[in-house]
């Protein structure tokens, strides 16, 4: 089979004027950046503000394996089917990361036969969102590092700066950092840390706000430091928040692209589920379900990460939420949960597969308490066995649960028709009964406490002083009342990676908390967790070339 690259090479694309007239839009509603690539100008607002709202579809998965099961891939397949089979779908989807892209997991635009395009594009600098977002971060942050060095009138004290630099790269030599050396002309010495782009607060905000008026607020809302008398110093006190807003001008307006057979997709915003809240953009969410009847959304890494997050936070913050939920799973990464490492999961091993379904059962407890009701699609890999698929098959049978074999991977969206028809049995059914799993008004702890047991299973949480100190402290300031944003690992309902499967008898051990009042929510730090991830021994980029043509090889 063709690599990814190369499938998306050999695509012919649809002029993207052509995919935005198949949606509903016209050419003055576009800001081309290109043939095939455009951001929607924010008129479009205006033009769809009475149109009803489409059926909300979100994508989410167990958890998987290092190499990641395909999620953004069922994604797309599903789009696509939905599409072939008549209906007006559209693709909400959160923009890849370069770290990762050079690093290890990959892009964010699927695989194989069912991807976004202009894949190269997306997957490397796009349309200058990541940028515009490490700029706005770190202008504050030099701001900040100026007004204490040109007299410091806010009295800030250099010891209890809580927000920090970002760069769209994997680079654990960043991580901690000292500046400021050479004498007085270079600023203040100071401790400094470095977090990964799309964990930031920044990009948070970008995913969150309504519009301009909005993003500038949430700018001027960012905690940035304390007084030597312990005061709040926040980015509007260094006045910030309009050059901020200036350099994301752009980057607020969602981009369209398309998949490879056509269907129009829209991709903004691309945080990290495990470090950040892991959603895609309200606006390019909100956006969809205006253009289109179903509306195909994702959440990042496992369903105890990203589909916790997405309604917890982002329908908390949006006013939305959805219809049917469809939970990937992989006989890999059963396997893998099963207790068989990475490097052996294309063989088959039955014994092993029973014993990470657990995982899957998790999953799908947790789902049934957000009231949603859910489709597993089983995402299919050449080495899976008919006997592994069948088992699956009769364990959601049992439970009551539809389930569907997804070959998008290799047929596109005609394999997906069977996904899509159990997605749409369910739609016409009208049965989600969507709730949050906690209320506004719980304590941060309690609600720290909620999700660790009801969602990770965890007997409970202990709290590392310094996080016990800083969420009172949050709560005294008036932020009591937010979300909470956990950052844990991906691979394990817990908070340690090496605990596969549905562990049981543990303790979620939080080591930090810190305000994300521009954001609108608090983030809590558990186990090992990084916010700069590092590079692997091989990094993706050694593979990674262009010719003198252009031609980019080796990214996926």
């Amino acid at each position: 089979m063709l690599s990814d690259i190369e499938i998306a090479q050999g695509c012919q694309m649809r002029p993207i004027t052509e995919v935005a007239a198949a949606a509903g839009l016209d050419a003055e509603d576009l800001e081309l950046y290109g043939r095939y690539k455009a951001k929607l100008s924010a008129d479009v607002w205006k033009k769809t503000a009475d149109k009803p709202d489409g059926k909300l579809v979100l994508v989410t998965a167990i958890n998987p394996t290092p190499a990641g099961e395909g999620k953004t891939t069922t994604t797309v397949g599903l789009g696509e089917a939905l599409a072939k089979m008549g209906r007006k779908a559209m693709i909400a989807l959160r923009e890849p990361s370069l770290g990762p892209v050079f690093g290890i997991k990959g892009g964010a635009a699927g695989g194989g036969y069912a991807q976004v395009v202009p894949m190269e594009d997306i997957n490397l600098h796009f349309t200058g969102d990541m940028h515009a977002i490490t700029a706005a971060n770190n202008l504050l942050c030099a701001m900040l590092d100026n007004h204490m060095q040109q007299g410091n009138v806010l009295g800030i004290d250099p010891r209890r700066i809580v927000f920090t630099r970002v760069m769209d790269m994997n680079d654990r030599a960043l991580r901690n950092i000292t500046i400021g050396l050479g004498g007085k002309v270079n600023g203040v010495p100071r401790e400094d840390h470095f977090m990964i782009t799309v964990a930031s607060e920044v990009m948070a905000i970008l995913c969150l706000a309504k519009d301009l008026d909005d993003l500038k607020k949430r700018f001027g809302d960012i905690l940035v430091a304390y007084t030597f008398a312990g005061k709040p110093v926040y980015a509007r006190d260094l006045h910030a928040e309009g050059a901020m807003t200036a350099l994301m001008r752009d980057a607020i307006k969602p981009n369209l692209v398309q998949t490879l057979e056509g269907t129009p997709a829209l991709m903004h915003g691309g945080p990290f589920a495990n470090i950040a809240h892991g959603c895609n953009s309200i606006q390019a969410t909100r956006l969809a379900m205006k253009l289109a009847d179903i509306a195909i959304t994702e959440a990042g890494f496992g369903a105890d990460l990203g589909a916790e997050k997405f309604m917890d936070i982002k329908c908390r913050k949006a006013g939305i939420s959805p219809d049917c939920i469809v939970l990937v799973a992989t006989v890999r990464a059963l396997k893998y949960n099963g207790g068989v490492p990475k490097t052996e999961l294309n063989a088959p091993n039955m014994a092993a597969l029973e014993h990470g379904i657990c995982n899957l059962d998790a999953h799908l407890d947790n789902m049934k308490k957000f009231g949603v009701p859910v489709v597993v699609a089983i995402n299919a890999f050449p080495t899976d066995t008919a006997e592994e698929m069948e088992f699956i098959r009769k364990h959601c049978a049992e439970r009551g649960v539809r389930v569907a074999l997804s070959e998008v991977f290799a047929k596109g969206g005609e394999g997906g028709e069977e996904l899509a028809r159990e997605v749409l049995t369910v739609l016409d059914e009208g049965k989600a009964d969507f709730h949050m799993l906690y209320e506004d008004e719980l304590p941060l702890e309690e609600k720290i406490r909620k999700i660790a047991k009801e969602i990770y299973g965890a007997d409970g949480v202990t709290f590392a002083p310094a996080a016990h100190k800083e969420l009172m402290n949050i709560t005294d300031m008036g932020y009591g009342s937010l979300p909470v944003c956990i950052a844990k690992t991906q691979y394990s309902l817990s908070d340690d990676a090496s605990l596969l499967g549905r562990p049981s008898q543990f303790v979620v051990s939080v080591r930090s908390a810190r305000l994300a009042a521009g954001a609108g929510f608090v983030v809590v730090e558990t186990g090992a967790v990084m916010t700069m991830p590092g590079l692997p021994k091989v990094p993706a980029a050694e593979k990674i070339d262009v010719d003198n043509a252009g031609v980019i090889t080796g990214l996926f």
